[in-house]
């Protein structure tokens, strides 16, 4: 490395070239002393030979150092101590215990030494078991009385979650350092404990021990909730005082703390005023605070900065800027990532990889880049398999849901909550019960049927298969002190048309005093919908900040635009989209569309088209809608017009599906359909029906005249 190299870099290269200079410098002095040693004879010295194979150690060298503890003609604790240290900080954990037996068979006597390296590496691989054979030999031999090899204890229990063992060390242990009181510290923060890890904070400035970075920064990873966000300034403050608020490790922290508690402005300012003091996990902290609190723009922006400054940037680095792209509108920029990611090799990081399959998921819901990306990957963990699987449900893809969850049940991929839930989606979208039993008799069978998420998909996939009895009786035996599982059987109740009974369920559900959030007003504004109940859905809509602490959401308003649409309202309908606070969207302007078709209103219904036409060029079914309404009013121009208008722009009718499961097998309809070899009866059947339905004073629409015949509505 010359004087140039330095000059022409970023500060952060500098650092990362002086940090290879100096191992390389490290390395290539040890390999002259030893040629020196050998030379002279000097290697004989225990002394001499242990100072070299901690120098090995320290440059990362492992296989120089094991090369040279074999060679040596005598050894001492020291010796077997360096070599163990070094297997541990290279991430060996086995050739490190393996190590210690062979010591223990030498007659080599341990000290607090080797017991601190072993019982590190211990606790990096969580090898609980082993640490407690090693506790018994630790008081056997009389060390469990030294501080070192007491707090390496603490340390051990309380990062392999035993935290109750790692407080009984604490309480017997004559003398504590500060090291100490932190695992102890770190270990509750690691169960989620805060009280405990605050009361241990309050007790280490009650007996003045001296906190430092590591205290705090176990302490911050328990705030992560709006509701903390007072006690993080105030934690900040005690920052502060101590004199850490210029410690990088306690400011990255606090950045990722702040974007938890809901206070982006908090971490940005922290960010601002490290100056000098940020490494590469400030900036990954802050890019990941920024996709936290969905400032993409922002996240994007610093992920630019950080290549114009020449910051080394890593997997984390891509993974956030990735997730920063999840809105159709960075569509752009995701795919540059990924052309980075290409170039700079990253691509092969399952991380990364995953990161990139959940973007084009969610920007333009390309299942065929998702796929692509997926087959490219060599190594794929759960999540690579579960992104695709949901992939496939959530854009109604239920049968390639189904045949992908197929491949992995034999290609014996690990099945967790995720795949499970993903699949009874699918069994819900295909209203395909026996399949769904019988993936519910898996979900018992892997033990996740009490699983929150599992237990909800479930009481939704009966409810949809029509089974709201079965749906009502896994809701009475789930958790019903999360909001997921009332959600489900409120939506199940709305959707089959027992309004009357969503409602009472959500007023169970505040009894109960679990908070609504907003699926919950989804479910119970669409339930008024369905049974008509237009004073109570607007009720709920206006009072959804005010009592609960909900903020509307454009999906609640496009909920009540149907409501009131349904009810023949539709000049109130148009006005509630005008009072919006929000732009709307075209799932709102679908809805009002979709009831000026049902009430045969023209005009608002050329109005909302207009609306549609600007946001969501390409959905056929608004010119169809159009068609059928002036065709029905016999405003033939107008309906001709309509029809141009599709041709033009190249779209096409899409006719409407609908399946039904019977005796095991799925049979699938599109309108109009002839091909079922049943299809006899089956109209004959339709045609009763629509009797029956007339006669009971509904109006039915006929098609019959248009060549858009089969339009679902």
């Amino acid at each position: 490395m010359n004087r140039k190299t330095l000059q022409c870099g970023s500060v952060k290269e500098c650092r990362y070239y002086l940090l290879r200079w100096l191992h390389a410098v490290a390395f290539n002095s040890a390999a002259k002393t030893h040629c020196i040693a050998i030379k002279t004879e000097a290697f004989s010295d225990i002394y001499t030979a242990n100072k070299l194979l901690t120098a090995y150690a320290r440059c990362n060298a492992v296989q120089n150092a094991c090369q040279l503890f074999d060679e040596m003609p005598l050894r001492d604790t020291v010796s077997w101590n360096s070599m163990i240290t070094a297997y541990v900080d290279s991430e060996d954990y086995a050739k490190s215990l393996k190590l210690l037996k062979s010591m223990k068979r030498s007659g080599i006597l341990c000290d607090q030494y080797t017991f601190g390296s072993i019982l590190k590496g211990v606790a990096y691989s969580n090898f609980s078991s082993i640490g407690r054979q090693l506790h018994s030999i630790i008081v056997k031999t009389g060390l469990n009385s030294n501080v070192f090899s007491s707090s390496a204890l603490v340390d051990m229990y309380a990062k392999c979650g035993q935290v109750q063992d790692a407080g009984k060390v604490f309480e017997c242990m004559v003398e504590r350092n500060v090291v100490t009181w932190n695992a102890m510290i770190g270990g509750h923060a690691q169960a989620g404990d805060s009280g405990a890890a605050f009361w241990l904070l309050n007790c280490m400035e009650r007996d003045q021990v001296g906190v430092d970075e590591a205290t705090f920064a176990s302490l911050l990873t328990l705030l992560d909730d709006p509701n903390c966000l007072k006690l993080t300034s105030q934690v900040h403050g005690k920052i502060v005082k101590h004199g850490l608020a210029s410690k990088t490790i306690v400011c990255n922290a606090i950045i990722t703390a702040y974007s938890y508690c809901g206070s982006i402005e908090s971490s940005e300012k922290v960010f601002h005023n490290m100056g000098n003091n940020r490494d590469l996990v400030t900036w990954n902290s802050m890019l990941a605070a920024y996709v936290q609190q969905n400032c993409g723009l922002h996240a994007i922006e610093l992920f630019i900065k950080m290549n114009q400054l020449g910051i080394k940037q890593d997997t984390y680095t891509y993974t956030s800027a990735i997730s920063a792209c999840f809105e159709p509108q960075q569509q752009r920029q995701g795919k540059a990532l990924h052309g980075l990611v290409a170039k700079t090799g990253l691509e092969l990081a399952i991380s990364v990889s995953n990161a990139l399959i959940a973007m084009y998921l969610k920007t333009d819901k390309c299942m065929t880049d998702a796929i692509r990306l997926f087959n490219f990957m060599d190594v794929k963990d759960s999540v690579s398999w579960n992104s695709i699987l949901t992939g496939f449900s959530q854009n109604s893809l239920s049968e390639e849901a189904l045949q992908f969850f197929s491949w992995m049940r034999s290609a014996s991929i690990v099945i967790n909550q995720y795949s499970l839930s993903a699949v009874f989606q699918s069994c819900s979208d295909m209203a395909i019960l026996q399949l769904g039993q019988q993936v519910h008799t898996l979900a018992t069978k892997l033990g996740f049927e009490q699983n929150d998420f599992v237990a909800s998909s479930m009481i939704f996939m009966y409810s949809k298969c029509g089974v709201v009895d079965d749906a009502r009786k896994l809701f009475n035996e789930s958790n019903k002190n999360v909001s997921i599982s009332w959600n489900s059987i409120i939506f199940g109740y709305a959707q089959y048309g027992q309004g009357t009974t969503a409602l009472h369920l959500f007023s169970q559900m505040l009894d109960s005093g679990v908070k609504p959030d907003h699926i919950t007003f989804v479910g119970i504004i669409s339930a008024c919908s369905h049974v008509g109940l237009i004073e109570e859905g607007l009720h709920f809509l206006n009072s959804m900040e005010s009592l609960h602490g909900v903020l509307p959401r454009v999906e609640h308003y496009a909920c009540a635009v149907d409501l009131l649409g349904r009810a023949g309202c539709l000049d109130d309908a148009k006005a509630l989209i005008e009072s919006m606070p929000y732009e709307p969207d075209a799932m709102v302007w679908k809805s009002l569309l979709g009831a000026c078709r049902i009430h045969g209103n023209i005009e608002l219904a050329s109005y909302a088209a207009k609306y549609l036409e600007t946001l969501d060029p390409q959905e056929h079914s608004t010119y169809l809608i159009l068609s059928d309404l002036y065709a029905r009013s016999g405003r033939w121009n107008e309906r001709a017009m309509a029809k141009r208008v599709m041709r033009n722009k190249g779209l096409r009718k899409v006719p409407g599906w609908s399946w039904i499961e019977v005796n095991n097998k799925v049979h699938s309809f599109n309108a109009e359909d002839q091909s079922h070899p049943q299809v006899k009866d089956i109209y004959e059947t339709l045609g009763e029906l629509m009797l029956e339905i007339e006669r009971w004073g509904y109006v039915t629409f006929d098609d019959s005249n248009s060549d858009e015949e089969g339009y679902c509505g």
